[in-house]
């Protein structure tokens, strides 16, 4: 045992030589100290020693013996300052990285009160963000220590700035997936293949798992369908592999040992693996099928055609034909896969970081054979999702476990396997060609796309279907004709992640339309803004919009593009470039039924409570829903009491993707809130235009010098507790696509454009972003902070998909190999929130967190060509790329 001075009292922890992360976690029960790399990557699991910051889990607890240890639960009350400007600046988004910011910050603040930005920048280098891009956490550090305004908080009404509902919880070292299991269980790891296809063969289990006191399970022992997936009808995933592994990392076995804080022995395991040759995504369609029962690796083709093509474009005054490749995206968030499972009586509960309790319920069930009833699925705070956390993951392994043996489980993914294991952005190749009249208005496109969607479907069709719809970008396109393909190959299983394809589309479709705006002698933005869809206009699906923000977002940008093309200084040796780019994005499912419930309650002692099953994955649902909900109603924010996604206590909001829970979710507490107070007004006997108050158990209404109360506590109560109650449901409308991809795929888009200063340094090809200006059109902004956050969070992850991030299976399964962008690598930006109400959104709010992505990469790819001339066709744009470009074009 070993004695540790941790946040001014003793603790005592077992060993010397363990990681100091271990030993907070799991002999002093501190588990605000994260785990995301265990290899000093990520700085998650930053603490200070004698206050220093160093990474926990690469200091043993010898080293920590006699100093003093400080966590995010300490109570220095500068920490405490510091906690509350992270919530006042809205510096926490999922809250996975959040402790590691806050210890960093607060060595920072103890060294120098008021640091600069550069200072605080270079303090947070070490540690990871996937959410907030940095800005704000920078902002909070840096004014930490300056006098309260003074101003009163606000109500919490829609419009305002109200800090996150659940940010007291993440600036205290929020409860994630690895942080809450059971005494007395078992720990769970599950064997996987190191190739990208092999056949495979167990030896003698039973003598193995005796040696090694352990309990292993296999494909054998599932009692239900072998096979899960988010879309039903393509559910062809094994949750473990029979026979065959398909791709690097699919899980083959699971072993389960009593849990006492140690990795398990996995030494030996028995199994043979025969290495087959891999189907590569640039092979595929003529490669023999992955899937030996199917014809071809063809998963889908989407399609959307309007017009005569060819014959438009053999009529263009100008035409522009372009490729574009782009590479496997790791979603990277901090928070690798981690949850727990048991049983209480008869029903299985799985507690776990996830976007989809109610998808993972029903899939779940039927690969363990379960009624859906017998399952409880108890979602986590999750550190980051942005697509990923939509599939399965440790959610089937851990309830086979749980039944089996009827013991507590746990599971957390390593870092390796988080990255082999998990779905990946689907790697595109594109080629296209686009026309305009002489004078610039656009008159057809001709699209073709083939995406690598892994050896699994996942959000394959999905991407297959999205990617053509929004082809066009968001302009008046008379002539289209669009297709994309899902294609199965030995790579990773590609799935969701922040803009299903949409990003990839942009980066071929807004690099083309720059350059035939050149072609045809206009300004960029004055192209886009001349093209731009308006009030009316039709769509290439032929759907006609109501309120498209995206002239009002280009217009935002007009001063600022003058201003930045105007300046011509550059350093020497580099060159200044200014690049546009515009995004369009349906929000939620394309076609397809979308439906959100949501429950308000009031109890008889006045409480007012609202069943929300939305999971927040960062982006603010937890506090934009009772906002919405608190408007309709007609009663202050403060008066909810939040009861958040469980499958046994709330109805199914549907899954966080899409950028759909603000827009779906939304309109359905609208309409929760409004049948509540309507209960409400003709109990008291008032009309709509009576203030509401509660008063402990007395309900008050005020209207016109009238007054009527009513006690709640005389009501009876219903089966669920409560005096009042109402539930309602919202699906958007929309309509099926044709055989030509005609017709209403999302009731609601979102809009945006951004503009992006850089310099490149030509003889090494390295970028220098300056500043990016960003204008999104959110309909309303429900919380401009937390929309400010989502615009700089996508922002620096378009940055990443733009300048470095490729995911090389066995290369680049950590996060020193694989690099994200970190403070140094994300510009200021100033975001310009633009509102164009939507007679379908929630007081006229639009989804926004994947719109945020999507034009920043296409935008720097402009901008490289306007510093150097040279169209770039293939992203990341490492160095040695864009330096062999530069030498190639010179040549």
């Amino acid at each position: 045992m070993a004695g540790l001075m941790v946040n001014g009292r003793q603790v005592q922890v077992s060993g010397t030589t363990r990681r100091l992360s271990d030993a907070l976690r799991f002999d002093a029960g501190l588990t605000g100290t994260k785990t995301g790399c265990d290899a000093g990557d990520c700085g998650a699991c930053t603490v200070l020693l004698n206050g220093q910051p160093v990474c926990a889990c690469l200091t043993p607890v010898a080293r920590a013996e006699g100093r003093a240890v400080t966590t995010v639960e300490s109570d220095d009350p500068l920490l405490c300052r510091l906690r509350a400007s992270f919530l006042r600046h809205g510096a926490a988004q999922c809250g996975i990285c959040t402790p590691g910011m806050l210890m960093a910050g607060l060595a920072l603040l103890r060294a120098e009160p008021r640091p600069s930005r550069a200072k605080a920048e270079a303090a947070l280098g070490g540690v990871l963000c996937r959410c907030t891009g940095y800005r704000a956490i920078i902002t909070a550090i840096c004014l930490a220590l300056e006098p309260e305004s003074g101003e009163a908080a606000p109500a919490g009404a829609v419009g305002q700035s109200v800090p996150r509902l659940d940010g007291a919880a993440k600036v205290a070292g929020d409860l994630f997936g690895a942080d809450v299991w059971q005494a007395g269980g078992l720990v769970l790891r599950a064997i996987r293949s190191p190739h990208p296809h092999a056949a495979f063969c167990f030896g003698d289990l039973a003598a193995w798992a005796a040696a090694h006191r352990a309990q292993v399970f296999t494909a054998a022992d599932i009692p239900g369908r072998n096979a899960f997936g988010v879309i039903p009808a393509f559910a062809d995933q094994p949750a473990l592999a029979e026979g065959v592994a398909r791709f690097r990392g699919e899980a083959v076995a699971l072993v389960a040992v009593e849990d006492d804080g140690a990795d398990p022995d996995l030494t030996g395991f028995p199994v043979e693996w025969q290495p087959l040759p891999a189907v590569l995504a640039e092979d595929a369609e003529t490669a023999a099928p992955i899937h030996p029962a199917r014809p071809g690796n063809l998963l889908i083709q989407g399609r959307v055609r309007r017009g005569d093509v060819a014959a438009v474009l053999a009529g263009s005054a100008f035409t522009i034909t372009g490729e574009m490749q782009t590479a496997h995206v790791e979603h990277a968030y901090i928070e690798p896969e981690a949850g727990s499972a048991w049983m209480e009586g008869d029903v299985l509960c799985i507690r776990a970081c996830t976007q989809a309790p109610g998808m993972d319920r029903e899939d779940t069930a039927v690969v363990l054979g379960l009624p859906v009833e017998r399952v409880r699925i108890l979602p986590s705070a999750v550190g980051g999702g942005f697509g990923a956390k939509l599939d399965l993951s440790v959610q089937p392994l851990l309830g086979l476990a749980a039944l089996k043996t009827g013991r507590p489980v746990r599971m957390v993914f390593s870092r390796a396997e988080s990255m082999q294991a998990t779905t990946k952005r689907h790697p595109g190749r594109m080629r296209a060609e686009i026309g305009c009249d002489a004078a610039g208005r656009l008159t057809g496109l001709s699209f073709d796309g083939a995406f690598d969607t892994g050896p699994y479907a996942s959000w394959g069709p999905t991407v297959a279907n999205r990617v053509p719809v929004h082809a066009s970008g968001p302009y008046r396109m008379p002539a289209i004709h669009a297709t994309a393909r899902a294609l199965h190959s030995h790579g990773p299983v590609s799935g969701a992640f922040r803009g299903f394809g949409v990003p990839q589309a942009a980066l071929m479709q807004e690099t083309l339309i720059d350059r035939l705006a050149e072609a045809a002698g206009i300004d960029p933005l004055e192209f886009r803004l001349r093209n731009a869809l308006q009030p009316g206009d039709a769509t290439a699906t032929g759907q006609v919009l109501m309120a498209p923000g995206i002239a009002e977002c280009l217009q935002a940008l007009q001063p600022h593009w003058a201003r930045a093309r105007a300046i011509t200084s550059a350093t020497a040796g580099r060159r200044r470039g200014v690049g546009l780019a515009t995004c369009w994005y349906g929000c939620g499912n394309t076609s397809l039924p979308n439906p959100s419930t949501i429950r308000m309650c009031i109890t008889p002692q006045g409480a007012v409570v609202l069943h929300q099953g939305a999971t927040d994955i960062g982006q603010g649902s937890n506090t934009v829903i009772p906002q919405i909900a608190a408007q309709a109603l007609g009663l202050p924010l403060g008066a909810l009491r939040l009861i958040g996604p469980d499958t046994a206590h709330t109805p199914d909001a549907g899954k966080t993707s899409a950028s759909r829970q603000t827009y779906v979710s939304g309109r359905a507490a609208q309409a929760a809130g409004r049948a509540l107070r309507a209960d409400m007004l003709r109990r008291l006997n008032m009309g709509d235009g009576a203030r509401l108050a509660l008063d402990g158990s007395i309900l008050t209404g005020a209207e016109g010098g009238q007054v009527a109360r009513l006690d709640l506590a005389t009501l009876p109560a219903n089966a669920m507790g409560y005096a009042l109650m109402a539930e309602e449901t919202y699906d958007p409308p929309t309509a099926p696509l044709d055989g030509d991809g005609q017709g209403k795929p999302y009731a609601v888009y979102g809009f945006g454009a951004q503009m992006v200063e850089l310099e490149v340094d030509m003889a090494l090809g390295t970028i220098h972003l300056q500043k990016i200006t960003a204008a999104h059109d959110l309909g309303r902004a429900i919380n401009p902070m937390l929309a400010r956050g989502q615009i700089e969070g996508g922002i620096a992850q378009g940055i990443g998909l733009a300048l470095m991030e490729e995911y090389i299976p066995g290369r680049t399964d950590n996060l020193h190999d694989y690099l994200i962008p970190t403070t140094s690598d994300v510009p200021e930006i100033e975001s310009l929130l633009v509102e164009v109400p939507d007679p379908e959104g929630p007081y006229g709010a639009k989804g926004l967190g994947e719109h945020t992505l999507i034009p920043t990469a296409p935008a720097i790819l402009n901008a490289i060509r306007h510093a150097t001339g040279i169209a770039i066709n293939r992203v990341p744009v490492l160095p040695h790329r864009l330096l062999a470009a530069i030498r190639e074009g010179r040549g």
